[in-house]
């Protein structure tokens, strides 16, 4: 690879690839502000597997700072592949963030994965367009370009700092009719971080899926194996609303950083009336509010496609509530095939993956 491809790091900075181990990747990890759980050990090791993940760690003077954990995946049959990086490189600590720290990271990214390896280096970064205009301009400064290919993702970000009644009156009047009723029967919430209640999340999320025949966007039981290896202070939180010992409904969410995120939420065939989902939410809420955590990401929301849940989302959130749009992915190339050529590639990849998966949910699902 020619020389003129790499841009060398600035001083002080260096980096290095599966330098570190799990313990030592999880300590980092949690001193940022952008940790999310896409970028733990346990998501790359379950979702993807060892031999295809990559963990980049940048250090400025010998302390760590940034992470970035990779997805190699290779065209089959093709001198051609694709390192992702989902919501990372993880970078941020403090309230304005360190622009340096990010320009450093994407450019290790780059000068390794792009220039070293010859993969195209495709970066979805934990970023919303409306606040992250000095990153777009690293990144497009550092040789990364937008794919105008696509449409970005859209969540709603609630605001936790206001006080409880304050959370509570920018609610939608709907919602907060909804929260009453449910306030007032004999629901009971039980929380914690074991297996025994992530089972009984999977069981009533089986019971939704059926019961409203959509594709998942995320394997519930993979998340179940993410758990079981997740350091305790990383597990995901799941909230089971119960009646009589009947689960109703139940929800999981992330707290690293400064965010938590709704990851799944179903509610039972026995628990479709029970407004189960409202007295979790606002239990949610109220919890991570307690520990400190200044903004809550529900996860996705499409008013035209699914206008359903945008209204449940969006009435929760209410006047604390802001609609925003991802920055989006960014590409970087230095050789192999052309943008248009490495989409047909990845689309034909993608073809027979989701027709693996659909298999598998053709077949009973595991417990």
């Amino acid at each position: 690879m020619p020389e003129r491809d790499i841009t060398p790091l600035s001083a002080g900075y260096a980096c290095a690839v599966d330098a570190v181990d799990e313990a030592a990747w999880y300590k980092a990890l949690s001193t940022f502000d952008d940790a999310n759980i896409y970028q733990t050990w346990a998501y790359g090791a379950v979702l993807h597997g060892e031999r295809s993940t990559r963990r980049l760690v940048l250090r400025r003077h010998g302390d760590i700072a940034a992470l970035a954990q990779v997805r190699v995946v290779r065209v089959p049959l093709l001198p051609a592949g694709v390192a992702y990086v989902r919501w990372g490189p993880v970078s941020r600590r403090g309230s304005d963030g360190d622009i340096d720290a990010f320009r450093q990271a994407i450019r290790a990214l780059r000068n390794e994965f792009a220039c070293r390896r010859g993969l195209v280096v495709r970066l979805l970064p934990m970023l919303f367009a409306d606040s992250a205009a000095a990153h777009a301009q690293v990144l497009t400064e550092e040789g990364f370009q937008p794919h105008h290919g696509s449409s970005n993702d859209q969540t709603l970000v609630m605001d936790l700092r206001p006080p409880l009644d304050g959370l509570r009156a920018g609610m939608k009047t709907h919602w907060k009719r909804e929260l009453r009723a449910a306030e007032k029967t004999c629901l009971e919430v039980e929380e914690g971080t074991d297996d025994a209640l992530f089972a009984a999340m999977v069981g009533i999320h089986r019971e939704l899926v059926a019961r409203k025949r959509f594709v998942e966007g995320n394997d519930i039981n993979a998340f179940r194996r993410v758990q079981a290896r997740l350091p305790g202070p990383l597990k995901m939180n799941v909230m089971l609303c119960r009646s009589g010992g009947a689960v109703m409904a139940g929800m999981v969410f992330s707290v690293m950083g400064r965010t938590g995120v709704y990851l799944f939420g179903a509610t039972s065939n026995q628990g479709m009336r029970s407004r189960g989902s409202y007295l979790l939410q606002w239990s949610a809420v109220q919890r991570m509010r307690a520990d400190g955590v200044v903004w809550y990401d529900l996860n996705g929301i499409n008013p035209r496609t699914n206008p359903g849940t945008y209204k449940f989302k969006s009435d929760l959130a209410g006047a604390n509530g802001r609609e925003v749009q991802f920055l989006g992915r960014y590409d970087a190339r230095v050789r192999g095939l052309s943008g248009p050529g490495l989409d047909f590639a990845e689309a034909v990849r993608a073809g027979f993956g989701s027709a693996l998966r659909a298999m598998r949910r053709a077949s009973p699902l595991r417990p």
